[in-house]
């Protein structure tokens, strides 16, 4: 290895499937040496997803230690390691106690869905009984007039992932929690919360933040002040006991590691993993998009200082805040439910690939699907949808149709649900997008960003150096201390265009959205009975 003295930064990457330490070059931005571990997931019941505080803290730890000795097996001391930045699991919800540390109840993550009833009680809870026609119509302007005060202030709908709801199951289901906030003694945070306490000192001293892109995921601040908003608090009916982090920008100062081979360095940036990705990207222009491709599909639209409230069933987020006198940027947010979780499916339910190699050779050698759509809407339709009763659907069988038509079809069908994503960011921000910067798994084979390229009609973007998530936080750490300058940093990537005439594309995506239409209300748990008409 050089000799050189460059400084390295490094970047804790706490993610839903595994925990990662990356330490990345001040002077090439490249990563040098990482180590990785899965995290556990914990289901004691269908649909709610864990993960143990205490044993996400200890494998933290355990990936810093591997991955300075093996910088020192390369001859590089751990000590030019300067400072450290951390990216986490968006939504997921913590709860631990001030006096002993100790958590309250296990990390609820994001995609845990044992809170749809209670939002689904916040969604009927002023609903008075109508009897009139007048009275049906004074409700639905009343309804529509409430949520949209809670969207315009905290950017967000009422969905089960955001992080208020898992607070108060939390405190209706735990009895621990509520004694906790009775004696003003209950922690809330998001996962980086957790993290930053307790490598800063915990009960001895710990610092108690969040970064405002976590915090805008709560559904408790608001966007526009960047502070937890008393109104959204009083609304949700969360008690005066509960103890909330102190919110603060992506990139300054916190603290410091307070022990292990980091003793002494400081902690400088932290940033929610997909605004991570959209830094990562360098998506520092408004206009600029970058989409995650992963389990799922997360696309960010970068609207500059203005927070544009959507109207097309999109996200308002904090995209990022670089600097404690920092203005803060903006982004839309889009998500799409299952992108690589289709081809899982077709490998682990269906057989139809043996392993992901395979899946290229399939769809590299049909020039279409033959007609074949798939909206793999399993468990229904995220944005710009947001239909719960839709279900996967394939439409345009025929006896022709083979496995890598089908294939293909599911490729085309993650293209088709970003596009129908760019569309709704499209009509929201007025602009017409120009580039689409891409990242995640899915995006290491170039045939399925040619047909994203082909679908979409806008250039495709995916950079070298894949590691964008833990790259965006160790970029906002390394700002916060004048490592480097965000206008001089620069990436090496491939760009696809589209090989579609503007007729083609719009005749396959007018397919589409009649394949969608079929896919809606497929599963009414009002409808299980007989048609009435029959």
């Amino acid at each position: 290895m050089s000799a050189s003295n460059e400084q390295l930064v490094g970047s804790i990457d706490e993610g839903t499937s595994s925990t990662r330490f990356i330490v990345f070059s001040s002077e090439t931005h490249l990563p040098l040496a990482s180590h990785q571990i899965n995290t556990t997931n914990i289901c004691l019941n269908e649909g709610w997803i864990e993960q143990d505080p205490v044993d996400i803290l200890c494998k933290i730890k355990e990936t810093i230690s591997v991955t300075c000795e093996k910088l020192k097996s390369m001859n590089i001391s751990p000590e030019r390691i300067v400072t450290v930045g951390i990216t986490n699991q968006r939504e997921t919800t913590l709860v631990w106690d001030k006096n002993t540390g100790k958590p309250l109840y296990n990390a609820i993550i994001w995609m845990d869905v044992r809170t749809e009833e209670i939002v689904d009680r916040f969604l009927n809870k002023d609903i008075p009984n109508c009897t009139t026609v007048d009275e049906k119509k004074r409700n639905i302007a009343y309804i529509s007039k409430n949520f949209g005060q809670l969207q315009s202030k905290s950017g967000l709908t009422m969905n089960p992932y955001f992080s208020v709801f898992k607070i108060i199951w939390l405190i209706e289901n735990v009895p621990e929690v509520a004694n906790a906030i009775e004696e003003k003694r209950c922690m809330f945070g998001t996962m980086d919360s957790w993290i930053i306490w307790n490598l800063t000192g915990g009960i001895n001293g710990g610092i108690y933040i969040t970064d405002v892109t976590n915090a805008s995921r709560t559904m408790l601040m608001n966007i526009h002040m960047l502070e937890w908003d008393q109104s959204l608090i009083e609304y949700f009916k969360l008690p005066n006991g509960i103890l909330l982090p102190e919110i603060r920008s992506c990139s300054e100062i916190y603290g410091y590691i307070c022990d292990g081979p980091l003793n002494g360095k400081t902690i400088s940036g932290c940033v929610g993993d997909q605004q991570a990705a959209l830094i990562g990207q360098m998506c520092f222009e408004a206009g600029q998009i970058k989409s995650t491709f992963g389990t799922g599909c997360f696309l960010l639209y970068n609207t500059g200082h203005k927070a544009v409230i959507s109207t097309h069933g999109l996200l308002t987020t904090v995209a990022y805040k670089l600097g404690k006198n920092a203005k803060a940027v903006y982004a839309l947010e889009g998500s799409v439910a299952v992108a690589g979780a289709a081809l899982k499916w077709l490998k682990d339910n269906l057989g139809i690939i043996e392993d992901y190699d395979r899946l290229s050779t399939l769809v590299d050698s049909v020039p279409d699907t033959n007609g074949v759509h798939f909206v793999p809407a399993f468990s229904g339709l995220y944005a710009p949808y947001w239909k719960s009763d839709a279900r996967g659907t394939i439409v345009g069988l025929t006896l022709d149709t083979t496995d890598a038509h089908l294939v293909r079809a599911t490729i085309e069908g993650v293209c088709f649900q970003t596009k129908d994503v760019l569309e709704s960011m499209q009509w929201d921000t007025r602009q017409p997008i120009t580039t689409l910067k891409v990242d995640g798994g899915m995006t290491v084979g170039n045939g399925f960003l040619q047909i994203l390229a082909d679908l979409c009609g806008t250039p495709v973007v995916r950079p070298q150096m894949v590691e964008t998530t833990a790259m965006g936080a160790a970029l906002a750490a390394g700002f916060a201390i004048g490592i480097w300058d965000m206008h001089n940093i620069k990436s090496v990537s491939d760009t696809f265009v589209s090989s579609l005439s503007k007729q083609e594309q719009l005749l396959k995506y007018s397919e589409w959205k009649k394949a969608i239409s079929r896919s809606i209300g497929w599963h009414n748990d009002e409808d299980d009975g007989e048609d009435e008409e029959f």
